[in-house]
């Protein structure tokens, strides 16, 4: 494939658009991209016109699936089947985009706008003039596992923390966050405070979907057919697109399926972190065996320690989630056999009893974007709830496990 060649769009898209823009040639396909603001109607509008011109012959989004369908149908999350999606262990990923969306609703609700609106008048447009419309971006889920994988499992606690309260917290968006906004989307306006500072969180979420969305340009260029492509992304991506849209000629972007496999591709977990939680049953066992090898009394001693301490935190976090009664119990009682088996987690059971006893109703689901905007909704809303229960009850649990954990050990390196 040959170089691409940057064009100088002066001239040739003044008369309908007054955002920043580049255009390459490719093998003889011009790909013009738009870099907008999620939060401007004037990006929306130019949008809408570009397309209307008749030039373009497909448009390309800065979005995937996941995204495009939480932009056309925004209650999807609404219609989930809780207890399957905890089972199998999306949880944290659902009350991420609880939290996301939030976040979101937040910022149109207070500057009296749709967040995405660009995104969605290309979607829009398209559909009309009977274009095709093409994703460009990684799914949401594998940027967001590959931000975890590389963050430094100390950091991992406090980027999750300023992550849930800078979307839930009820405080008024700052004008150094809309301007954010008018750069990037709401997913680097999220993490933006840490991945300034942070080159383990900017690469995933920045430059990695940088070299994503060129990489997938230049593979509609080489197999599509198309002669002329739109792209729209946020104008914070702009300049990388095109850096590596210059650096087409090289192995790693002239080969773009490989590359985007290697993009899409989540690091496995360390083996300390993989095998750490079998590490800790063994120990915890091990300490069993011990105990009750020197006397009865010390093995029993043990044991009682582990069901005391473990229980009593994953009952202590399902009562900050204000679980019901029945629920609690059942956590003091999962809690201990459940961390000697790592592949459930007492958070699951927790979740199931607080279904049983407090059933999601009608309401709940269609309230549910609504309520997730404030703390207070994640505890009145019975879905949110559910959620706030399996989280609290699992992290009381693994507290419980290590501290528990650690008395037992201390207890057979005495003997």
């Amino acid at each position: 494939m040959q170089l691409a060649q940057e064009i100088d769009l002066d001239v040739v898209m003044e008369p309908v658009c007054n955002e920043p823009m580049a255009q390459f040639e490719l093998d003889g396909v011009s790909i013009t991209i738009l870099g907008t603001a999620h939060v401007s109607r004037s990006s929306a509008d130019t949008v809408i016109s570009l397309i209307a011109t008749g030039r373009y012959d497909a448009v390309a989004l800065e979005l995937c699936e996941n995204r495009l369908n939480g932009l056309m149908d925004p209650d999807a999350i609404t219609k989930m089947d809780i207890m399957q999606v905890v089972k199998n262990g999306k949880g944290p990923m659902v009350m991420a985009s609880l939290a996301l969306g939030a976040f979101q609703k937040r910022i149109a609700d207070q500057l009296d706008i749709e967040v995405g609106a660009d995104m969605r008048a290309g979607a829009e447009s398209a559909e009309a003039k009977g274009l095709p419309l093409v994703l460009i971006d990684r799914d949401i889920g594998i940027t967001m596992k590959r931000i975890y994988r590389n963050v430094p499992w100390f950091k991992r606690v406090k980027v999750l923390a300023g992550l849930l309260a800078s979307v839930i917290a009820r405080r008024t968006v700052t004008t150094e966050e809309v301007e954010r906004l008018k750069e990037g989307d709401v997913l680097e306006a999220t993490f933006n405070q840490f991945a300034e500072h942070s080159k383990e969180i900017y690469t995933p979420l920045v430059d990695e979907r940088d070299q994503f969305m060129a990489s997938r340009l230049i593979e509609e260029a080489k197999q599509s057919g198309y002669k002329d492509i739109l792209a729209v992304v946020g104008a914070g991506h702009l300049k990388g697109i095109q850096s590596y849209m210059k650096q087409s000629s090289e192995k790693y972007i002239s080969e773009p399926e490989q590359r985007q496999q290697q993009l899409n591709t989540v690091p496995p977990a360390g083996n300390l972190l993989k095998f750490l939680p079998w590490i800790i049953v063994a120990v915890i066992m091990t300490g069993f065996a011990i105990g009750f090898s020197q006397s009865s009394d010390i093995g029993w001693s043990l044991v009682q320690q582990w069901v005391v301490i473990n229980g009593t935190l994953a009952a202590f976090g399902a009562l900050i989630a204000f679980a019901h009664p029945m629920t609690i119990l059942s956590a003091f009682v999962a809690a201990p056999l459940t961390s000697l088996n790592p592949t459930i987690s007492a958070g699951v059971v927790s979740a199931a009893v607080e279904t049983f006893f407090r059933k999601p109703r009608v309401g709940d689901f269609s309230r549910l974007r609504d309520d997730a905007s404030s703390i207070g909704g994640w505890w009145s809303n019975r879905v949110a709830h559910t959620f706030v229960v399996f989280f609290m009850t699992g992290l009381g649990s693994v507290i419980g496990t290590y501290i528990a954990g650690y008395q037992i050990f201390e207890a057979i390196t005495a003997v």
